[in-house]
């Protein structure tokens, strides 16, 4: 009997501590699940704690230093070559609307430029702005923040309403790098950051396909840009079209004039015998006009780009600072040099 119930008392002790084992060797795994509930849980409980892209950003535009604590959610773009950053960057969403087109929409672009509401054909007033009660504004232009705009960068701030002003449109000799510049100051102040490199990546890699296919170029075209004007030209000086011009092969022939766009005479272009002229597709005057007026000056007869009929016609908002760059280049360096594109 000793033995059978010492049998007994010996197995049931092992039973015991089999059991505790087996459940020691359990607690482990519901420590685990528990560990990870709790980390799950923990950015959820750390309210203090903000994500990265909800950090104030702070960039110095137009000379004033702006801090834009989150990203916008309501914002008015003022002219089109900065609404269609906007619309290249995906924020149609965050758009309460728009103004000011210079030409058609890029077709790719249009399906969520539809959706943005126009507040007016040129810039809206202070009223229509304000009605629209954006939190954010996007100028291409600084007479978009003039008296004829929406009114100061300042005034707007004192109402509640962050602004940025493009950078590259409104600096003397900018280049695209500058454009490339003011899409990732965008990217930032909506925290679209990644977006914002993927668009200026595709830029890059079709601004890089027509230089390529330019190759070396010995001697630069000399070209003249006509933009308006009967009696006196207004032309492209010191500014982004120069830079353009000279990516494509050529030198604008009043680079030297320390400015963006300048009056010059038509004896100024005479004399500076351009082989090209670059029309603007732009105001109240038709392309066909504009080209017919140059065709017919008889102070331009004698000039090469006349004798020749050598008049490319480049968009306003190709020209301008945003993300048609590459489709300027290839139309310059396509005007240019025809025969490297065939």
């Amino acid at each position: 009997m000793k033995r059978i119930f010492g049998g007994f008392w010996i197995a049931t002790i092992m039973a015991v501590m089999l059991i505790v084992s087996a459940c020691g060797s359990a607690a482990p795994n519901n420590t685990d699940s528990k560990t990870g509930a709790e980390q799950t849980a923990k950015p959820d409980a750390t309210k203090t704690e903000q994500p990265a892209d909800n950090k104030p950003v702070t960039i110095t535009t137009n000379g004033i230093e702006m801090t834009y604590p989150e990203a916008p959610k309501r914002a008015v773009s003022l002219n089109q070559h900065v609404t269609e950053i906007m619309l290249a960057l995906g924020l149609a969403d965050k758009m309460v609307g728009t103004a000011y087109l210079d030409d058609q929409i890029l077709p790719e672009l249009k399906e969520a430029y539809d959706k943005v509401p126009v507040l007016s054909d040129k810039y809206p007033n202070k009223e229509v702005l304000m009605a629209a009660n954006p939190d954010f504004v996007y100028s291409g232009w600084k007479s978009g923040f003039g008296d004829k705009g929406v009114g100061s960068m300042e005034d707007l701030e004192k109402a509640g309403i962050k602004s940025y002003l493009q950078e590259s449109s409104n600096k003397p000799g900018p280049t695209v790098d500058d454009v490339f510049a003011d899409i990732q100051n965008i990217g930032k102040i909506f925290r679209v950051e990644d977006k914002a490199n993927e668009v200026i990546g595709k830029m890059k890699q079709e601004m890089d396909q027509t230089v390529s296919k330019l190759g070396n170029v010995d001697k630069p075209l000399q070209v003249f840009v006509y933009d308006s004007g009967e009696d006196n030209p207004f032309t492209a000086a010191n500014n982004y079209m120069t830079s353009l011009i000279k990516m494509a092969g050529g030198k604008n022939v009043f680079d030297d004039i320390q400015k963006g766009w300048a009056e010059v005479s038509w004896e100024e272009v005479v004399n500076r015998k351009p082989d090209v002229i670059v029309v603007v597709d732009y105001g109240d005057k038709t392309v066909d006009q504009k080209k017919n007026l140059l065709l017919t000056k008889r102070e331009l007869a004698d000039i090469p780009a006349i004798q020749n009929k050598r008049l490319i016609i480049l968009p306003l908002s190709a020209a301008s600072e945003g993300v048609r760059a590459p489709i300027a280049l290839k139309i310059l360096a396509e005007g240019f040099y025809p025969d490297k594109f065939k």
